[in-house]
């Protein structure tokens, strides 16, 4: 059986849902899964489809070709096919937190992540130990203000012999390049906490804790040149009170980070995200 995701953005206008569920039959296919949102203010619609062919010499080629032909091209639609057959490709990038990448690794090890991790690279060498545990392939980039051009370019010298389709910094502690994020737009995640703009710096729960704050949160988004302003793929806060210290408040923060991280990548690989102005429409 072949099983494919349709996402579909373009301008709202009449027949839409009824021309591709028609173009969806008339192909022999059975949709499992719709929904849709009109961004009132844009006028932009959205779709997301997912269907199951049953029938032999189905190829998601040439379907791709006549969906072009038959919708896209009438609509005007900007538009992604993608086949459950082809595992995304994810790359891990850390540092020395290895609260994230544990969490991620184990949901992998698991099968609970539809995906696959050809290698981590990291520009210490702190947590080889838990990517050789896990066996997945190790690869130590420095990173230096002598270096930084070297680094970013075996980076990206690993990322295409591999074909990586994402990559997730899983607590990386380097702000990434331009080339790299325009090799990947809207497909290198970061996770962070919520405390941002207001507790920069090196000890944000410090400054937090000082602060008397009553929520802490984490973010994961899409990673654009405005540092962490890019498209926000999933949040989550959690109540704290003046009885809690200050490794209390890390502690909650990493667990949140763990959860809306391994969320944000999940909703990625299932081709639920859709960004459109520096803004994301997250399918159910």
């Amino acid at each position: 059986m072949n099983k494919i995701t349709l996402l579909v953005h373009c301008e709202d206008k009449p027949n839409i849902i009824a021309s591709v569920t028609n173009f969806i039959a008339k192909n022999k296919g059975n949709i499992v899964y719709l929904d849709q949102h009109v961004d009132r203010e844009q006028n932009v619609f959205f779709m997301r489809l997912e269907s199951e062919f049953n029938h032999e010499g189905f190829s998601t080629e040439d379907f791709k070709a006549s969906f072009k032909l038959n919708l896209a091209d009438t609509f005007e639609m900007k538009w992604r096919i993608y086949s459950s057959q082809k595992k995304p490709k994810m790359a891990l990038f850390i540092s020395k937190y290895d609260h994230c990448l544990y969490d991620l690794l184990g949901r992998y090890n698991s099968g609970e992540l539809n995906l696959e991790i050809p290698f981590i690279i990291s520009n210490h060498l702190d947590l080889k130990p838990i990517a050789d545990n896990f066996k997945i392939p190790f690869h130590h980039i420095p990173v230096t203000k002598d270096t930084i051009e070297i680094a970013e370019q075996k980076q990206l010298e690993l990322l295409e012999s591999y074909n990586i389709d994402f990559i997730v910094l899983a607590r990386y502690m380097q702000i990434i390049s331009s080339k790299l994020i325009e090799k990947y737009p809207n497909k290198i995640i970061n996770i962070h906490h919520s405390f941002l703009p207001a507790f920069v710096g090196a000890k944000p729960y410090h400054s937090a804790f000082k602060r008397g704050v009553k929520i802490i949160g984490a973010t994961s988004h899409y990673v654009t040149e405005e540092l962490d302003g890019g498209p926000i793929i999933e949040q989550d806060v959690a109540h704290v009170s003046h009885t809690h210290s200050i490794a209390d408040l890390i502690a909650k923060g990493r667990d949140l980070e763990k959860i809306v991280l391994a969320t944000a990548v999940k909703l990625h690989t299932n081709r639920k995200v859709m960004v459109y102005n520096n803004k994301t429409v997250i399918f159910s």
